[in-house]
């Protein structure tokens, strides 16, 4: 009996399977590829959420920094200031201290039914990190926090303690009745005035109020703070009349003018 019929059934039958074995062998390296590619993702996507995850004490920082100052009630005034420069203006002093070190005294002007006419603010730093970025981003939210952060720049004055550089709101029809902002920052020793006034009927009174509450503040306390004191001992010896102090002569240069500094001649 001849056995070649089985031979080529086993043979047949061997072709058939070889192609079944070759799509499935195919198939598991398509799945363990794309296993690999899965878990490569993951592990790409755990350390993204890792490095994001070291960041967030920082990110909780600055969100949390405002925070850190608290009123001081009971905190010895370290200014005062005179009460006849605004007649008919309540003034309020508050103290705020911060978690590092850092000191605020800040002066309230109200007039009538306490509507807010002006603000003094002296800070002085300590270990805290001082996040006030632009000087006329400062000054917007300080007034405003929910307003328009827009300023322009309107003229400098002077004061006992320098020029100080004004700003004003972006977009006001009538300049001349614009409230009026104020920055001066103070290296040595560190610290920095700053704030807002309404008071007056046209730029240059309100530049005029503004010279009053730069120049009449007086130092009560500086603690064991030399510098500081020494500074406003020479400072008073600088001091203007308040009634003409941040309002220019007519001579007075382009720079000290009461509307922004503005470039002589044309091109």
């Amino acid at each position: 009996m001849h056995s070649f019929p089985a031979s080529s059934a086993d043979s047949h039958n061997r072709t058939r399977i070889h192609p079944v074995l070759a799509s499935f062998v195919d198939e598991v390296c398509g799945t363990l590829a794309r296993l690999c590619a899965y878990l490569m993702t993951l592990a790409l996507m755990a350390l993204g959420g890792i490095a994001l995850w070291q960041h967030l004490p920082d990110v909780t920082t600055m969100e949390t920094s405002p925070k850190a100052w608290s009123e001081a009630a009971r905190t010895v005034p370290a200014f005062a200031v005179s009460q006849l420069i605004f007649p008919g203006k309540t003034e309020t002093y508050e103290i705020f201290r911060h978690s590092e070190g850092g000191r605020k005294d800040v002066f309230h002007w109200s007039g009538t039914g306490g509507v807010p006419v002006a603000q003094l603010e002296i800070y002085r730093p300590g270990e805290e990190v001082d996040q006030v970025g632009s000087a006329a981003g400062y000054l917007a939210a300080r007034m405003d926090p929910a307003g328009a952060r827009e300023l322009e720049a309107a003229g400098i004055i002077d004061s006992k303690f320098g020029t100080v550089i004004l700003f004003r709101r972006i977009g006001i029809t009538e300049a001349a009745h614009a409230c009026l902002r104020f920055f001066k920052h103070v290296d040595e020793p560190k610290f920095r005035l700053s704030g807002w006034s309404c008071l007056g009927e046209d730029m240059p009174a309100r530049r005029a109020a503004i010279g009053c509450i730069l120049n009449r503040p007086v130092l009560l306390s500086a603690g064991n703070d030399t510098k500081f004191t020494e500074l406003f001992a020479r400072t008073e010896v600088r001091r203007s009349n308040c009634a003409i102090a941040g309002t220019p002569a007519l001579s007075a240069d382009w720079v000290m003018g009461a509307d922004n500094p503005r470039l002589r001649g044309t091109f």
